[in-house]
């Protein structure tokens, strides 16, 4: 039942929280915390490469030489260190609706009818979602103005995020 703004009513959407409706999509500063949390084993993945990088480039340079900044190489590592953390989400997103980040605010990502995203929507949340940071975040702000407080990557990819209930 909607109130005279066209609103779904509190009591209608209380009782349907995997619904994509704006009551049941998370505000920003849920997305950002989650994204905060997020950066840490993101940061452990880069740390591992990086590991593995050196290890490799040092058995095959003299000492104390480092890998040049902008050469072919540190683009690689670059590139294998978004795929890394692109696997990460993505697997999680998959495995469990949720990253790390994202269980301590209750948040998860389905599909737009509430289950469970398949692989290509989630590989094209990813790639919209890095593009949005890499552009100031705007994606992730435009949510602000979204009617259903979706960001970009939320719409591109036909995902939602939604914010469960409280267990009781």
């Amino acid at each position: 039942m909607a109130t005279a703004g066209g609103y779904p009513d509190a009591m209608e959407t209380a009782s349907t929280p995997d619904t994509a409706s704006p009551t049941s999509a998370p505000l920003i500063g849920w997305r950002l915390l989650a994204l905060v949390y997020d950066f840490f084993p993101a940061f452990a993945l880069w740390m591992l490469a990086s590991a593995a990088f050196t290890v490799a480039f040092a058995a095959l340079h003299p000492l104390r030489q480092n890998i040049a900044p902008f050469s072919p190489l540190q683009w690689l590592l670059w590139l294998v260190c978004w795929l890394l953390t692109g696997a990460y989400a993505i697997v999680s997103w998959r495995r469990g609706g949720r990253t790390l980040g994202m269980r301590p605010w209750r948040l998860r990502v389905a599909a737009a009818d509430g289950s469970p995203a398949p692989w290509p929507m989630l590989a094209r949340r990813y790639a919209v979602g890095t593009l949005s940071l890499a552009a100031a975040g705007i994606g992730f702000w435009w949510a602000w103005v979204d009617r259903d407080r979706l960001a970009w990557h939320d719409r591109l990819s036909g995902t939602r995020m939604v914010r469960d209930p409280r267990a009781r």
